[in-house]
């Protein structure tokens, strides 16, 4: 016996599961939240940066107004020392000056040696893309020792230069950003524990409970304890619960039906066997019959022969239709009603002494078929309808099953029709099914699904075109020759 091998796929997952833990879905949703709630705040940060370094140049620009104002207002338009220490020490601000067409005018001297690299910074002219990509730039410059700042003044006069010293703006510029970055750290991880929460609630476990029960299901296909239950939920997720419970479910009865005809299979084999022994024994007996001169048995051996002969080949055909494939149909011309002749001898066999089978066949039509499939399709109808009326105990009229034929352009319609009960709804959905509901008590289920097989490898068509309490009718059709 051979032995049952998952695909290289299967145990290749189930190799990497035992090498260590991986990160899981839920741990990769709240890592990513993180990760973009610190892209916003990176993207929010730059414009906040540059508007910290507008705010504090103008802020310093205006106190060098007020030094200028201050100079109207002093005795011989000079800075006291004061002011000069006041500004120099609080601002930074290390000289002013105010110019216009006629000239420049220095505010406050340079209090102190300006050696180093001046950058030029003219708020007047400067575009918001400049301020929105010199913020932070400034953090990241090494180089530059002052800002000379150019501003138009409040009072008379084209513009007012401000020359301060850098390092107090990037030392503010780095405490701001030190604080937007611990405010930004907070804010994502405490929105990423929000997004994980609800993830892990709304579509973690629930996937984890898609998992669980299909890795279940591929382990033991046939335990009927890992099926997943359907969901109440509309979304994506509830329908995937549903469809994967439907296929489990499916999957499940295909498996029992699977198991079911197998050992019908090996039933049907060793039946076979020994019916191929008792129709070799009947056979013998039927030779000795054919000697006899009594009339009657003379008219009924051929008969029985062709039967014999029959069952001997059905017999034959099912071992091999077990072993590989369903016999293909020979497909030759054959006259109808001898086929309907012999199906009606052979159906009313069992339970039709009181019922009137007609055919209505006409003696010169032929079909395209397989002389034997045609001939166990219309016995399987012909012995459905007699089992269905001979099992209606309080009838009063005779039954009747009517076998009628008509030609149109390229087929033949063979139509079989009774005054039975009917067939009742819940046996309809799966009248064609193997097993399904029989519709006459004590059937196997099997016989409509034969011959709907049988017709199909013909080409044929077999289909109910009509029930009810007045009876049933069925129709093949069948190819023209």
């Amino acid at each position: 016996m051979g032995v049952l091998r998952w695909p290289q796929s299967v145990e290749n997952s189930r190799t990497a599961a035992k090498r260590g833990w991986t990160p899981g879905l839920s741990s990769r949703l709240f890592l990513l939240t993180i990760v973009f709630i610190l892209i916003a705040e990176a993207m929010i940060f730059i414009p906040s940066a540059a508007n910290y370094r507008t705010g504090y140049l103008n802020n310093r620009v205006e106190m060098a107004q007020t030094a200028v104002i201050a100079l109207e207002a002093a005795p011989q338009r000079q800075v006291s020392d004061s002011l000069s220490l006041q500004l120099l020490e609080n601002a930074r601000i290390i000289a002013v000056a105010a110019g216009s067409e006629r000239g420049n005018e220095i505010i406050l001297a340079p209090s102190m040696e300006i050696d180093g690299k001046i950058g030029v910074v003219d708020l007047r002219e400067e575009d918001p893309i400049e301020r929105l990509f010199r913020g932070p730039a400034t953090l990241f410059d090494a180089e530059t020792k002052f800002l000379r700042i150019i501003q138009t003044p409040r009072f008379e006069g084209d513009f007012i230069e401000v020359v301060v010293d850098i390092q107090p703006l990037k030392a503010g510029l780095l405490d701001y950003s030190l604080r937007l970055l611990w405010l930004s750290l907070f804010v994502s991880t405490f929105v990423g524990i929000l997004i994980y929460l609800t993830l892990v609630l709304t579509v973690v476990r629930p996937i984890r409970r898609i998992t669980r029960s299909i890795e279940g299901f591929r382990d033991d296909p046939r335990n009927t304890e890992t099926l997943i239950f359907p969901s109440s939920r509309s979304d994506e997720i509830g329908r995937a619960e549903n469809t994967l419970s439907d296929m489990e479910t499916t999957v499940k009865a295909a498996f029992r039906e699977r198991e079911r005809m197998a050992q019908l299979g090996e039933a049907m084999a060793k039946i076979n066997h020994d019916l191929r022994n008792s129709l070799s024994a009947a056979q013998i007996v039927s030779e000795g019959l054919s000697m006899s001169e009594d009339p009657r048995v003379q008219r009924a051996v051929p008969r029985l022969e062709r039967a014999l002969e029959r069952a001997t080949k059905l017999a034959e055909d099912t071992l091999r239709y077990g072993r590989s494939e369903a016999p293909e149909p020979e497909i030759d011309a054959h006259n109808l009603h001898e086929i309907v002749d012999e199906a009606i001898s052979e159906g009313l066999i069992l339970n039709g002494a009181d019922i009137c089978c007609d055919n209505q066949v006409s003696d010169e039509l032929s079909v395209a078929c397989d002389a034997e499939h045609l001939h166990r399709i219309l016995v399987n109808l012909i012995r459905n309808a007699v089992q269905a009326i001979g099992a209606q105990k309080l009838r009063s009229d005779t039954g009747r099953v009517i076998i009628s034929a008509c030609r149109s352009d390229d087929t033949i319609g063979v139509s079989i029709s009774d005054n039975g009960p009917g067939i009742p709804d819940r046996v309809q959905s799966t009248l064609f099914q193997p097993f399904g509901p029989s519709r006459s008590s004590g059937g196997s289920g099997l016989g409509l699904a034969i011959a709907k097989e049988l017709a199909a490898g013909m080409k044929a068509r077999l289909e109910l075109v009509s029930t009810g309490p007045d009876g049933s009718v069925f129709e093949l059709t069948l190819p023209q020759v």
